[in-house]
């Protein structure tokens, strides 16, 4: 299923990179599903080069605080965790919690999530 799905967003990101071009939120959405894809399918070395590129593209694109460069971050710290990159994982996860917490406030589910990504890098 995977598989499948994989080839599917790669046709998505083409059709859309070609059309709307690269600096366009519905490309970018592209990008981090087939990030999310591969992330599934254990290639996380691919999956980091896509993260990568969403969070940096979503930075560029929404700025730092917009919900979708937090989920980002936060996609991208969970993925270097994958790899082994505690350290960078632990940045990645600590911008994702204070972004979180002034724009979403402690309450909110992804916040909570963040505190729990953090707290698995830590425990590593």
């Amino acid at each position: 299923m995977w598989l499948a799905s994989s080839c599917a967003y790669r046709r998505a990101l083409e059709g859309r990179e070609k059309v709307l071009r690269h600096k366009y939120p519905d490309t970018l959405t592209s990008i981090s599903n087939l990030g999310f894809v591969l992330h599934k399918q254990g290639k996380h070395k691919e999956a980091e080069a896509i993260y990568r590129r969403a969070f940096k593209e979503y930075k560029e694109l929404l700025r730092r605080k917009h919900p979708h460069t937090l989920i980002s971050v936060n996609n991208l710290g969970f993925v270097l965790h994958k790899l082994g990159k505690y350290e960078e994982a632990e940045i990645m996860h600590r911008q994702a919690l204070e972004a979180r917490e002034n724009v979403l406030r402690y309450e909110h589910p992804h916040t909570i999530n963040s505190i729990n990504n953090l707290g698995l890098v830590l425990d590593s």
